[in-house]
């Protein structure tokens, strides 16, 4: 029986590919996917999975496009929508918690990708994305100072440092204790203590 995503058109197929990659990097170590365990998955052969990708590389930059536009886009609304600096950072915090929560494999992925020696497209993407993710929140720890939100002697390097670090230190927990989506319980916790670092005193 020939699966339905055979006949997909092409935007259509290069999304259910990176999402495929995405959940079978939930399932194993990201470094041993295979271009035929992705076309197992999916229900077509290498074939048809190369006339959309070139190679395997290429497959791992576009999963790493797709998280970084897909992350930053909810970081972006989430910022958007919060009535506060201190608000903001809550709100990106707990979105960047939910988006990993959903996505398991994706953690997995970009820590894979960042600890190989070479400098693959796929790496480069994964540290253009912290660097984005970063200069945000540096403009809200920033607009936080001005506003008295935030201790007018906080580093705001520092800061957006710490924030993305709290984040990782939980996905990492996470993985040793084999379920990602524990973090959702623990984040607001742990948010919490982030907050007291770095909010002015009233």
């Amino acid at each position: 029986m020939i699966s339905r995503q055979a006949y997909l058109p092409a935007e259509e197929r290069r999304e259910v590919t990176v999402e495929t990659v995405i959940d079978l990097a939930a399932e194993q170590n990201p470094a041993d996917i295979t271009t035929g365990a992705i076309a197992k998955r999916m229900g077509v052969t290498q074939g048809a999975l190369f006339r959309h990708f070139p190679s395997k590389d290429a497959i791992l930059h576009a999963v790493m496009e797709w998280v970084s536009e897909r992350l930053l886009s909810r970081i972006d609304k989430a910022i958007g929508t919060a009535a506060s600096p201190l608000e903001a950072l809550e709100a990106a915090f707990m979105t960047h918690i939910d988006f990993i929560s959903d996505h398991p494999g994706v953690p997995r992925m970009l820590f894979g990708e960042l600890q190989r020696a070479e400098q693959t497209m796929a790496k480069r993407m994964a540290q253009t994305l912290i660097q984005r993710y970063g200069e945000r929140l540096g403009r809200v720890v920033a607009e936080g100072k001005e506003r008295g939100e935030l201790a007018a002697t906080l580093d705001d390097r520092a800061a957006v440092t710490l924030f993305i670090g709290t984040i990782q230190g939980l996905v990492m927990q996470s993985l040793l204790a084999g379920d990602v989506k524990r973090i959702r319980a623990t984040a607001p916790g742990v948010f919490a203590l982030y907050r007291r670092a770095v909010e002015a005193v009233k």
